[in-house]
């Protein structure tokens, strides 16, 4: 089960923000666990980072 800290780290993905060097711990675990998947630069959500963030009731805003 994922953390609040790493639900906090796939919405900051999900919004494109930028987070700070604490929260890469988290973030090289959930490209492990294939949450996130590097492209490029940046990060983005896999379909199954992107149900995490749904199933946990938290929401993307996508422009």
């Amino acid at each position: 089960m994922l953390t609040d800290a790493q639900i906090a780290v796939l919405c900051d993905i999900g919004q494109s923000i930028a987070f700070s060097d604490d929260k890469r711990a988290e973030l090289f675990r959930l490209i492990a666990d294939g949450y996130v998947q590097k492209d490029g630069d940046t990060f983005e959500l896999t379909s199954k980072g992107e149900a995490a963030v749904v199933d946990r009731g938290a929401g993307l805003n996508e422009a």
